[in-house]
């Protein structure tokens, strides 16, 4: 019985795949990657830094004034190192954020560049998955310098610190996909200041800065509703190696975000342009 449950499902998605990717994902990258070597890399390096101005005027100053924090497992935490993990979960949404809606707002209403691809043998799924993979490239730039540069300072305790790096990746597509899905509802650039309008309360009140402990109850339910703080949580966990149950949550979290937010844009670029 399951196996005749699970074939025609298996068909389905085959089906799904053919109906919307020629197979060419390529093809969308190295246009990307061409765009990317003519651009000013200062623009895009400049993103690493701003973390890394946090992490030193908060981690190092206020720090200083504050002690230490209760970290994953009840285990105290120069302030330093409790909020180092969430910069880099915040970096890593940044990034891949900027690069999935303001580049992504320019090219679908300005430059018609999607309608030009899909009027070609691409599938909307190879363009939603070619932009994506590059909005990951910057994420994968920014989480690597800035493991980096924790590492470095002695913010982590642990080699699953090392991990940081994927799961910042794995933040960085759920961000990327969903974000990439909503801008393709928005016609002006006022709209596009909703995004930031969204993305400072979420960094603010995520437990980047502070325990989630601080909040009333009913703010903690809405907290552990964010993606942001799922990310912040993950990320505390790897760097002093201590894990517990709700590990596999945040991670399956940023799993399903992921592939929801991927097969939404894939079918709103269909909607869009293959009508």
């Amino acid at each position: 019985m399951s196996a005749a449950v699970a074939r025609p499902t298996e068909r389905g998605v085959r089906a799904w795949l053919r109906a919307n990717s020629a197979g060419r994902v390529s093809a969308v990258i190295e246009r990307g990657f061409r765009v990317v070597g003519a651009q000013n890399w200062v623009i895009i390096v400049s993103g690493f830094f701003e973390p890394v101005f946090y992490l030193l005027s908060m981690g190092f100053g206020l720090g200083g004034l504050i002690g230490t924090v209760t970290g994953p497992g009840g285990r105290p935490l120069s302030y330093a190192a409790f909020i180092a993990p969430a910069l880099l979960a915040t970096s890593a949404m940044n990034g891949a954020l900027y690069d999935s809606t303001w580049n992504v707002f320019f090219k679908l209403r300005f430059a018609k560049l999607y309608q030009a691809m899909l009027s070609t043998s691409l599938g909307p799924l190879d363009v939603a998955a070619g932009e994506i993979f590059m909005a990951l490239f910057r994420g994968l730039l920014y989480a690597i310098g800035f493991t980096g540069v924790i590492a470095i300072l002695g913010l982590t305790t642990s080699w699953w610190a090392l991990a940081m790096i994927p799961v910042a990746l794995l933040i960085a597509l759920g961000f990327a996909s969903v974000g990439m899905a909503l801008t393709s509802y928005f016609t002006t650039f006022q709209q596009m200041d909703w995004i930031n309008i969204a993305l400072l309360p979420m960094f603010m009140f995520s437990a980047t800065l502070f325990p989630i402990t601080t909040f009333p109850v009913a703010v903690q339910w809405f907290i552990m509703a964010l993606p942001l703080w799922h990310g912040v949580e993950l990320m505390r966990q790897l760097s002093v190696g201590v894990f517990d149950g709700s590990s596999g949550i945040h991670l399956a979290y940023f799993l399903v975000m992921s592939v929801l937010g991927v097969a939404f844009t894939t079918r709103r670029l269909r909607s869009l342009f293959l009508r």
